[in-house]
């Protein structure tokens, strides 16, 4: 059987932010290297999360795969019904019309809500935007959105200041689905709720999902939260990405140091299993890069190449990709 095509690809995707000196004859002193040669593609109805720490350049990369910013460098295609499109070289005017089918869920639901809208009018704002809906139609579908998401019709006459953190998130969660996208980017969508409220909205969208056959990018730092809902995990660190793998076999068997690091953070429920793989130093300057492996000043396994060649991201026999010289052959 024919593989699906992928819904996106993503093709050495660079995202770089000059440094500028000050005064009146200013002049670039440098580069900060945000994203970094990043590939990947996510199929048709796949979750793929994309993980790290602050400052990583995960939020960087979702919002240049939207055109959010513009790419320094690199394609992302994505799959129409009768072609591929390279979103990094598309035209804004051509952009425009194929925002509807990528949306994205933010990570605050109290500052990514105009305190000034009703929820009937912030919902219903892409529709309008775009031309698709109006009268009776732009509130008859407002309201069908609003009860896949759990709330009521009648709430669409409400303020956002009249609803807990999680209706919040569920009201921008109906914000991105209305236009009836094919990706959506969920850049860190619960990490600003509470532990309960996170596992509520973690099921409203896989329900999502069935239903309206969604593919996500889920953004986190946080790997507990991806294993419930992601197929497979992309790592990133300074940039790059340092493996890819699916999400159990993470868990499982992590082969890259970052990524045992991360594994070994998140809370394991029973309490005679110890997880003590812990990192010294602090995360790598995207600006001021060590050469080399940007983790090796930080890595407990690093050997004589680390800091000297930089790794690439190597497919290995069981299908996981790592850019680590520990799993590279020779």
């Amino acid at each position: 059987m024919k593989p699906a095509q992928p819904l996106l690809r993503v093709t050495a995707l660079s995202k770089h932010f000059p440094i500028h000196s000050r005064g009146f004859f200013s002049r670039q002193v440098g580069t900060v290297r945000a994203v970094d040669d990043v590939s990947f593609d996510v199929a048709p109805g796949e979750t793929l999360g994309l993980v790290g720490e602050s400052g990583c350049g995960k939020t960087t990369a979702a919002r240049t795969i939207l055109r959010a910013l513009r790419p320094t460098s690199g394609r992302v295609e994505f799959a129409l019904a009768d072609r591929c499109v390279d979103l990094a070289a598309l035209p804004e005017r051509a952009l425009k019309a194929l925002r509807p089918r990528m949306q994205m869920i933010f990570q605050d639901p109290f500052s990514s809500l105009n305190p000034r809208m009703t929820v009937g009018a912030i919902v219903g704002e892409p529709l309008v935007i775009h031309r698709m809906a109006r009268g009776r139609e732009l509130e008859d579908r407002v309201v069908d959105v609003l009860r896949r998401v759990g709330l009521k019709g009648e709430h669409r006459s409400r303020y956002p200041h009249a609803f807990s953190g999680g209706q919040r998130q569920r009201i921008g969660i109906a914000r991105a689905l209305i236009m009836n996208p094919a990706l959506v980017v969920c850049d860190e969508a619960v990490s600003a709720l509470d532990v309960s409220v996170q596992a509520q909205v973690i099921n409203l969208l896989e329900d999502l999902q069935d239903e309206l056959k969604l593919t996500y990018i889920f953004v986190a730092h946080d790997l507990g939260v991806v294993r419930h809902i992601s197929r497979r995990v992309a790592v990133m660190y300074a940039g790059r990405i340092v493996e890819l793998a699916p999400t159990e076999a993470v868990f499982k068997g992590a082969l890259h140091p970052y990524t045992r690091a991360l594994v070994s953070a998140v809370p394991y429920p029973d309490p005679d299993v110890r997880m003590n793989f812990r990192l010294a130093g602090e995360v790598a300057d995207p600006a001021h890069l060590p050469q080399g492996c940007a983790f090796h000043p930080r890595c407990p396994d690093r050997h004589a190449p680390c800091d000297k060649v930089r790794p690439d991201l190597r497919p290995l026999a069981d299908g996981r990709r790592v850019a680590c010289h520990l799993h590279h052959k020779p």
